[in-house]
């Protein structure tokens, strides 16, 4: 069955602008934030975390992604990771940067749209990203201002800042990316998380990574997402660490609990936390996002149209992209995405063919 095109035209020639919380941000991020806006209303972006960099059995083949070997397509949306970009030797981050740069332009070039994880090792203490009880610090408190670790802090942003400046198009314009800080802040998985600093600090540190990059350091391709996981019932909970609208473009949610892990469904629950972030997006004219979720291995056969797909068109909902967790290059378990000869690749095609689902093919001129 050939795809056609579900799009085909300018979106936003006459819709109404929403304004980004950077008053300066380039045109290309301003088209791109009201272009998910319209295309919410009718459809959903399919997002795979770092689709294009390596997949299941390879790694670093040019142009190539498990999704488009299956599909014929990249993604609509593929994940990067910031987490190489400090507390590394400097010739490892140098490495990551180049990669991430020409990830960020190959993508944009394309067409497609890039969302940006930061897995940020601690730079107060050793254990890396996680929390490790008896070696990690609770870092949040030692990086806001007048924090022992504040100046340490500035310096890694200096970095993330000198990334978004470098990537360039083909055009010579600046590629867009959403940026997604503290993912998952109301677990205590991470060292940014709920039970290891205060919320009065959390929303601090938030505040001062959007004015430090957007306003000193001059970074205006950057809308920024708030994602929690899935550990909330109200829109009350949801907000608990929200740091306020004037410092959030994006609301999302991360939730791979409700959607089969180890087994477990609860659809359902999922749906309700996804209609709590689409109506408070609605509410205050922000984008929504369903940040990530996934099913290990997709075990389930009809997975894609069964579960993820009837999830997200549910009536009410507005939700800009789905991003699905990466394909491991090494591991035979570890992959959230099909390959060829995967089990999961007939449904995944009729999820591929459904016209409310968009991949990178399908998209109009995102940047205008």
């Amino acid at each position: 069955m050939l795809r056609l095109p579900v799009i085909a035209f300018l979106l936003c020639s006459s819709c109404t602008q929403a304004q980004l919380i950077d008053r300066n941000a380039t045109p290309q991020t301003v088209a791109l934030y009201n272009n998910l806006k319209k295309l919410s209303e009718k459809h959903i972006l399919f997002g795979h975390q770092h689709a294009t960099e390596y997949g299941h059995g390879w790694s670093g083949d040019e142009d190539r992604s498990d999704v488009k070997s299956v599909t014929g397509s990249h993604p609509a949306v593929v994940g990067v990771d910031f987490l190489g970009l400090s507390g590394r030797p400097q010739n490892e981050m140098d490495w990551v940067f180049n990669n991430l740069r020409e990830t960020i332009t190959s993508t944009y070039n394309r067409g497609g749209v890039v969302t940006v994880a930061w897995h940020f090792n601690n730079p107060a203490s050793e254990g890396g990203f996680y929390w490790k009880d008896s070696v990690s610090k609770a870092a949040v408190p030692l990086l806001i201002p007048g924090g022992s670790h504040h100046e340490v802090y500035k310096e890694i942003l200096k970095k993330v800042a000198r990334l978004a400046h470098s990537v360039k198009g083909n055009d010579s314009t600046l590629a867009p990316m959403i940026f997604r800080p503290y993912h998952e802040f109301d677990g205590d998985w991470f060292w940014w998380g709920r039970s290891h600093s205060s919320i009065a600090d959390f929303k601090s540190l938030w505040r001062f990574t959007v004015s430090y990059l957007r306003d000193s350091l001059q970074v205006h391709n950057f809308i920024y997402a708030f994602s929690p996981d899935c550990l909330f019932n109200s829109e009350e909970e949801f907000l608990e660490r929200y740091p306020g609208d004037e410092w959030v473009d994006m609301v999302g949610m991360d939730d791979y609990a409700d959607f089969g892990r180890d087994g477990k469904y609860n659809v359902e629950a999922g749906v309700r936390k996804l209609k709590i972030v689409s109506d408070f997006a609605k509410k205050r004219k922000k984008l929504a996002a369903f940040t990530e979720t996934g099913l290990e291995s997709i075990p389930n056969t009809s997975w894609w149209t069964d579960v993820l797909l009837r999830a997200v068109k549910t009536e009410g909902l507005q939700l800009s992209y789905v991003l699905v967790w990466r394909n491991d290059e090494h591991s035979a378990t570890h992959y959230y995405a099909p390959f060829p000869g995967h089990i999961s690749v007939p449904d995944f095609m009729k999820f591929y063919n459904d016209p409310f689902t968009l991949f990178e093919k399908d998209l109009p001129n995102m940047y205008r």
